[in-house]
Parts: C-alpha cells; sequence; structure tokens
C-alpha cells in the first residue's frame, strides 16, 4: 500500500512548510506520498491568542481545499491550532506536534517540560495539555523571546538560550525529559541532546513518529450536524455542508 501523508501548516510562510516537508520526505520511507500545504491566509507566524484562532480556521480550510484523499493528516504547527475541527471532518486519523509530543516525553510516567519560542504561549500551551488530559506530568513550559520564526532564521544564535531554558527545565523545575516545541526549531533538539545526559524531542520528530503509529488506525466518526455557512471559501463550506 502507497501510504499518503497529509501536512498541514496553518500558519502562511511557506519556507517552514518547505521545512517541514523536506524533513517528512527524509523520515518516512521511499514511495510514501507526501503533500504539504500552508494556509490560505492568516498570519506569517502563530505567537498570540488571535493569531491562533485565525489559524485555526485556516488549517481547516486547507484541509478542506485538499483532495489528497490521505491516510494520515500532520498538523505541523506547535499549539494544535484546529485539531479536533479537523478530526470532526476526516476519515483519516489527525496528529497534532503539542498532542504526539506530551505523550512521547511523558511515557512511563516521566514528568516533561516543554521549551519553545513566543511568550504567550505558556498559558494557551498549559490549557491545551489539560484539555486533553496530558497535564498531569507537566514539570514546567518555559518560552523564549521573540518567537520560533526568529529563531529559525538563526538557530545557531539560539542555540545556547535554547539549551540554558532546557537546564532549567531538568535542573530547576525536575523534568526528565524536554520538548523542543516547533517547526522553527527544526534540527535543534538532536544538537542539544548531543551535549545533554536528559532526553530532547523535537516536536516534529515526535509528530512524525506519532503519524506513523497512525496509519492503520481506524476512526468511528461521530455524526455530523451540518449548518448553512456564509462567507468561506467554496471548499470550506462544501466541507461543512
Amino acid at each position: 500500500m502507497i501510504v499518503k501523508v497529509l501536512i498541514l501548516n496553518p500558519n502562511t510562510t511557506d519556507a517552514m512548510t518547505a521545512r517541514i516537508e523536506a524533513t517528512a520526505k527524509a523520515f518516512f520511507p521511499f514511495g510514501t506520498q507526501i503533500l504539504a500545504k500552508s494556509g490560505r491566509f492568516g498570519p506569517r507566524y502563530i505567537s498570540s491568542r488571535a493569531a491562533f484562532a485565525v489559524a485555526s480556521h485556516a488549517a481547516l480550510d486547507a484541509y478542506a481545499a485538499s483532495t489528497f484523499c490521505e491516510n494520515v493528516v500532520l498538523l505541523a504547527c506547535f499549539g494544535d491550532p484546529g485539531l479536533d475541527a479537523i478530526r470532526e471532518m476526516s476519515p483519516a486519523p489527525v496528529v497534532g506536534l503539542v498532542e504526539a509530543s506530551a505523550r512521547e516525553a511523558s511515557s512511563d510516567g516521566k514528568r516533561f517540560s516543554i521549551v519553545t519560542g513566543g511568550v504567550l504561549w505558556e498559558p494557551m500551551l498549559r490549557e491545551s495539555l489539560m484539555t486533553r488530559g496530558l497535564a498531569d506530568n507537566l514539570a514546567s513550559i518555559r518560552t523564549v523571546a521573540p518567537d520560533g520564526g526568529t529563531i529559525a532564521r538563526d538557530p545557531d544564535g539560539a542555540l545556547a538560550m535554547l539549551m540554558d531554558a532546557c537546564d532549567a527545565c531538568v535542573h530547576e523545575d525536575g523534568a526528565e525529559s524536554v520538548i523542543l516545541g516547533g517547526v522553527g526549531l527544526i534540527g535543534l533538539a538532536e544538537r542539544i541532546a548531543e551535549k545533554r545526559n536528559y532526553p530532547v524531542i523535537c516536536s516534529v520528530m515526535a509528530g512524525l513518529r506519532a503519524a506513523t503509529a497512525s496509519v492503520s488506525l481506524v476512526y468511528e466518526k461521530q455524526p455530523r450536524h451540518h449548518v448553512e455557512s456564509i462567507g468561506l471559501t467554496p471548499e470550506l463550506t462544501t466541507l461543512l455542508s
């Protein structure tokens, strides 16, 4: 069977989408078909509740616009905007980065922390983990300024700052593993882990591993309640109706 993976980046930075796609192509076996799509509208980078709300709409719209017939959907944004809405509509399993990385980091009851870019993310991520029942083993969330997009443009310059935050999670907050969250931080978790004796998990790699494990799963879809919509893109209007 040829596996098809739909990757949705709900922000509008195509360079980020290309980076996720390249990472996925290097991860999945040869022959896997991968389609990566950016949001068609909305913020370049998600770093506030307002941007998150718009990105949730953009993620669902990007899903509606796809005709890929995928086996699994990877929502490639650390924060999982629109995750539950896409799950409600998709016949295939849908994987979110926060959920996937938190499950991996807390395996065997380990306490974990999150390090990510963007000072407004801390309460948003905490609420997401609580909603999904994944906060019990959370040691801390540490955010660094200014945001993941800036870190992506200068990863070498941000490495020491991120390493200090990871160390604080372990030595001050009692974490046994640390999640480095965000597409803009791809590749940095491995570089930090090489210099430390505790696990550092890349949220994108955790999402890819969870997507692989989800390909063969079958979900029982709940009945939908269809409501007429106005002002949406034609694809999203069709999906909702």
